[in-house]
């Protein structure tokens, strides 16, 4: 599998000869997604997300997409806690369609579904939902899954088509983020493009009423706002490093700790 899938392992094309008498169990547990610290996001997801995480751009001319910014650091997500549940309100679509995804020929006319047999919650137990059932007929959980990860790829290509769009009117510039913590650590985040102010200022008037005609400006102010929770993943960074380092201290001796007398 393409490492651009981050949190999926062995993805292998479901069929009723291998997986009939297999079952999905899902739940509250993300720890697949402990280890990224950003996902895709398609455009349909911006009103929901800019209110909690920062919207960014990543990827190159040929392959540009919108993502939320899990972690400063690289392999952690700031969003799951001890637990491995999600702690914010919106859950990216990316994540709830695990463990399904999608695969594509060479030019992408024809997508087979996958299933990640690595996931913890895929068993021959019965536990969760069937994907087949006796007779080897899809299961209403299946088509329903089918239908998600359908929606969510026409969702991607209309996501495709608004990043062209940015590229073509040369809105897009390489950003990096430095933060330093209270205790003097620095952070830096890079490899990422947003959206410059001043080049969208400057567009033509006729270029301002298209944006606005598609949607499209309301998904560029959208991304605009959610840089500001950049602040709050500061925070999240801090307090995840501070814990860490409590964690860490050794329990102190108390057969090896100095007696009162000593101290004076």
């Amino acid at each position: 599998m393409s490492t651009q899938l981050l949190i999926y392992e062995r993805a292998v094309p479901l069929s009723s000869q291998r997986h009939k008498g297999w079952s999905v169990k899902t739940g509250t547990d993300y720890a697949f997604a402990r280890q990224v610290n950003s996902v895709p996001l398609v455009a349909v997801e911006f009103p929901h997300a800019a209110a909690e995480y920062s919207i960014v751009f990543a990827g190159n001319d040929e392959a540009m997409m919108p993502v939320v910014i899990l972690g400063m650091r690289e392999n952690e997500n700031l969003y799951l806690n001890e637990a491995n549940a999600w702690t914010a309100k919106y859950i990216p679509a990316f994540i709830r369609r695990y463990p399904f995804v999608f695969s594509s020929n060479e030019d992408q006319s024809t997508f087979t579904l996958c299933i990640d047999e690595e996931f913890a919650g895929y068993n021959q137990e019965g536990r969760g939902e069937h994907l087949f059932d006796a007779d080897g007929e899809r299961t209403q959980y299946l088509e329903n899954v089918l239908r998600f990860v359908n929606d969510y790829q026409g969702q991607y290509r209309r996501t495709q088509v608004f990043c062209k769009k940015l590229q073509e009117l040369d809105l897009l510039e390489p950003m990096q983020a430095q933060f330093t913590l209270n205790s003097g650590q620095q952070l830096r985040l890079a490899g990422f493009k947003a959206v410059n102010r001043e080049r969208l200022k400057n567009l033509s008037d006729e270029q301002v009423a298209a944006l606005f005609k598609t949607d499209e400006l309301e998904l560029i102010f959208l991304h605009l706002q959610s840089m500001k929770n950049f602040n709050a993943m500061v925070e999240k960074t801090a307090a995840h490093i501070a814990d860490h380092q409590e964690a860490e201290k050794p329990a102190v001796d108390e057969a090896a700790a100095p007696s009162k007398e000593e101290l004076h």
